[in-house]
């Protein structure tokens, strides 16, 4: 791998795999299931541990392991594991860290699978877990056990854009013993830095901003090199790989993640104005509005205040459908983080397995609607979005 540097830009330019025979300038798919041995012996050391050589993609492979070795240069990461998605990411790091008779702590206002895997699958395993409000420390002190292993957190929250304190969660995590695991999808490393503020362990899922252009799917694990050994080992055997073609569009992704974060950014917010003064919209939610609840530390923890603005409908769940099926450009469906303007109702898709208590809970209202701004251009996104209101009243 090439020396780093202190500049986000060049270190995801300029983090490679090393080049082949042929002197590539770009790097190459390594679409290879296994790697050979120049000897038996060479084998034996490698399966032993003894030698750091390439045995079998499962394991590591020259393009998944430079998507992660770029992961951890722009988090600040001392090392990391490439995934098949975001869930395999965060499902990995918890198989690997607990163990039967651990309870885990959740922040209530998590992904919808996020809260499907603690809710519904970890228990099966004699893993307990509590939700607890990830915006109100009080909470925090009612709900750890002395059997808390982990705290579980997403800043922004999906879809709510809540803004969790980390660094005080990572002071309250130090104070119990417990380790502080960050979902830092909607922010990227380009956004906010979870390990410099003090989590043990941060979780990607590279599908979304990472990818940025809805292509391919893709997770990662970056954090303290002692706690990642520990999930190496599940991954390994469990096997959640990500593939060599994968790998390689991500890293290659990476390389662009500064530019697109500032384009999603400008327009997002520029949205949100526009948005606050509709008189078809009855609140906004976007982390760099000053109407934000916690807007003050979101401009501490965050660059910019990322690509997603959720909004509620004057006319709840009835008016937000006809606004979403009015939409002429943005597309429908689940996924965020797209060139492509994203519309979605997150109380009918990514949030609809939870109950509407637990919905109301994390503020996924009826009426709520999440739009993942695209790279169009400002104006048009802004018209889509304003012309749906208009259709919809």
């Amino acid at each position: 791998m090439t020396t780093p540097n202190d500049h986000f830009e060049t270190d995801a330019i300029r983090t490679q795999a090393e080049r082949s025979s042929h002197q590539e300038h770009a790097v190459p798919i390594y679409a290879t299931s296994s790697f050979v041995f120049d000897t038996a012996e060479e084998g034996r050391a490698r399966f032993a541990g003894e030698d750091d050589g390439l045995v079998y993609s499962r394991y590591a492979n020259p393009n998944t392991n430079e998507f992660a070795e770029k992961l951890c240069r722009l988090e600040g990461a001392e090392a990391g594991i490439a995934t098949a998605s975001g869930m395999a990411a965060v499902f990995s790091s918890l198989a690997g860290l607990l163990e039967a008779g651990d309870h885990l702590l959740t922040a209530r206002a998590v992904f919808g699978s996020t809260h499907q895997v603690v809710s519904s699958i970890l228990p099966r395993w004699n893993i307990g877990q509590t939700f607890t409000d990830g915006c109100d420390p009080a909470t925090w002190a009612r709900d750890v056990q002395p059997n808390t292993r982990i705290f579980l957190v997403e800043s922004p929250t999906n879809p709510g854009l809540d803004i969790v304190d980390l660094s005080a969660a990572a002071a309250f995590c130090k104070a119990h013993g417990i380790l502080l695991l960050v979902d830092n999808c909607f922010a990227t490393p380009y956004l906010q830095k979870p390990l410099e503020l003090g989590a043990h362990l941060v979780m990607h899922s590279g599908t979304k901003f990472i990818d940025g252009q809805g292509r391919v799917l893709g997770g990662a694990i970056v954090g303290a090199a002692e706690l990642v050994d520990k999930i190496e080992g599940f991954t390994k055997a469990a096997g959640p790989a990500l593939s060599p073609f994968n790998g390689w569009i991500l890293s290659k992704s990476l390389e662009t993640l500064a530019v697109r974060m500032d384009a999603h950014c400008a327009r997002a917010l520029a949205l949100a104005e526009r948005l606050e003064a509709n008189p078809q919209v009855a609140s906004v939610k976007y982390p760099y509005l000053p109407s934000h609840p916690q807007y003050d530390l979101a401009r501490k923890q965050m660059r910019a205040g990322g690509g997603l603005v959720t909004f509620e409908v004057q006319g709840g769940l009835e008016q937000g459908l006809r606004c979403l099926n009015a939409l002429k450009m943005a597309s429908l469906t689940s996924n965020l983080g797209d060139t492509r303007t994203i519309a979605t109702h997150p109380a009918t898709t990514t949030h609809s397995k939870l109950t509407e208590e637990e919905r109301q809970a994390v503020g996924v209202t009826p009426g709520l609607i999440r739009i993942s701004v695209g790279l169009e251009t400002q104006a048009d996104i802004i018209a889509d979005v304003e012309q749906a209101l208009a259709a919809s009243a």
